[in-house]
């Protein structure tokens, strides 16, 4: 499933459903099928953005501050594509802040399925 977020303010955004699901998630909407961000729950909605990704930037930095494993250490299963070869949560959630920002500055909605 895609996600195809629809503004009369801006273009349409579209992100695969394991992407939408993670920010619909952290703005504290459910994921689903169908659904509407309200002007007066976009500055919310935009922090809680700002704070995960804040706090997916540390837990990075964390990360690579971590001597690399040996082969007497399992090495993370989670994902072998090295950094700076990964999507960050930063990179992702962008164009989606982009769209709350603009949307919320028109007073317009965001709806997903309809």
């Amino acid at each position: 499933m895609l996600y195809k977020f629809k503004s009369r303010a801006t273009a349409e955004l579209i992100m695969l459903q394991a992407n939408g699901d993670q920010i619909l998630q952290i703005i504290g909407k459910e994921p689903g099928a169908k659904g509407i961000i309200l002007p007066e729950q976009m500055p919310t909605a935009i922090a809680a953005l700002h704070l995960a990704i804040a706090r997916s930037q540390a837990a990075q930095a964390v990360d690579a501050a971590q001597p690399a494993p040996t082969d007497k250490e399992p090495a993370n299963e989670q994902d072998d594509t090295p950094p700076e070869e990964q999507v960050t949560l930063h990179q992702r959630a962008a164009p989606f802040i982009d769209m709350l920002e603009r949307c919320q500055a028109e007073g317009k909605d965001i709806v997903w399925g309809v």
